[in-house]
């Protein structure tokens, strides 16, 4: 049977319709996705314009700045973790936040495809950010200054070391006033793996540590920050303060080692008409260890 006319028109059209779609990459309409994502969500938090939606601006890329959002969630939930609705948002048994994610390894690959002039753009981009982030921080807005800095970070290039430090230090000065120590330690750690001399952020996570019982994580860091200042009033403080804290938390477990090692042993000797009671346990001065011997007097029952 012979194609009408109509068919031949239809199929014309299917024909222009695909290659129209396929014009513009799948990898292109993901960035103009993820570009328009963040550039919502800022103008929805601070109320100023970042950018031009990629549907009404066809300047050339050198006209525009890239952004870098992690793929962590689906590009069309940006708004919603940047923002911190939906369930991404919530904060994990852990403390953990997971609307926050900074992936540096893929930040680092997408910005191979900028131009020196792109990524200087977007660093400008990011102390703004960080501006209105402090800002917010001062108003009590711990959580939208967090959100702010969050944004910074998926725009400022990754090999700007000092300036990804500072966001992710005062990002956690917002989640600690916001009780997300666990997260906030975790910025602290990049902010130190950034600038290892960073005493800030080395105060802020020795503090967030003892805070957590993490005693010996928190004595070596005000030990390293003696290290860098000598004269620093809080880790002198730490030092004469923890040591004893932290043998009064060894010994209390050792006690509670020793005491479930007594419950298994007494369930174990049981059947034999035995007890702990019928050993006795000596430590060696010397190297610490313990022997463990029969008392003599014969075996007896014991609780």
């Amino acid at each position: 049977m012979e194609p009408t006319s109509k068919d031949q028109s239809t199929a014309a059209t299917t024909t222009t319709t695909t290659l129209a779609d396929t014009s513009t990459s799948d990898e292109e309409r993901f960035e103009d996705a993820n570009e328009k994502a963040v550039d919502e969500v800022i103008e929805q938090v601070t109320g100023l314009s970042m950018g031009t939606s990629p549907k009404t601006n066809t300047s050339s890329s050198s006209e525009q700045t890239d952004k870098f959002v992690d793929c962590r969630s689906d590009p069309g939930s940006d708004e919603e973790t940047l923002t911190g609705k939906g369930s991404a948002a919530e904060e994990s048994s852990s403390g953990e936040r997971e609307d926050d994610y900074i992936d540096d390894e893929s930040q680092r690959d997408f910005e191979k495809s900028l131009s020196e002039e792109e990524r200087l753009a977007n660093k400008v981009k990011a102390e703004e950010l960080k501006a209105q982030g402090n800002e917010l921080f001062k108003q009590g807005e711990y959580q939208k200054s967090a959100e702010m800095y969050t944004a910074a970070l998926r725009i400022c290039p990754v090999d700007f070391s000092a300036e990804r430090s500072i966001l992710y230090a005062n990002r956690a000065a917002a989640k600690t006033k916001l009780n997300f120590k666990p997260s906030a330690i975790d910025d602290c750690t990049k902010a130190i793996e950034h600038n290892p001399k960073y005493l800030k952020a080395l105060l802020r996570r020795a503090t967030l540590y003892e805070e957590a019982d993490k005693l010996d994580e928190s004595l070596e860091d005000f030990k390293q920050i003696l290290e860098l200042d000598p004269d620093n009033a809080e880790a002198r403080a730490a030092q004469a303060r923890l040591p004893p804290k932290i043998q009064e938390r060894n010994e209390r477990m050792k006690e509670e080692m020793m005491g479930k090692l007594k419950d298994l042993g007494n369930m174990i000797l049981r059947p034999f008409g035995l007890s702990t009671q019928n050993f006795e346990m000596k430590q060696d001065p010397s190297t610490g260890s313990y022997s463990i011997n029969f008392k003599s007097g014969g075996a007896g029952g014991g609780k």
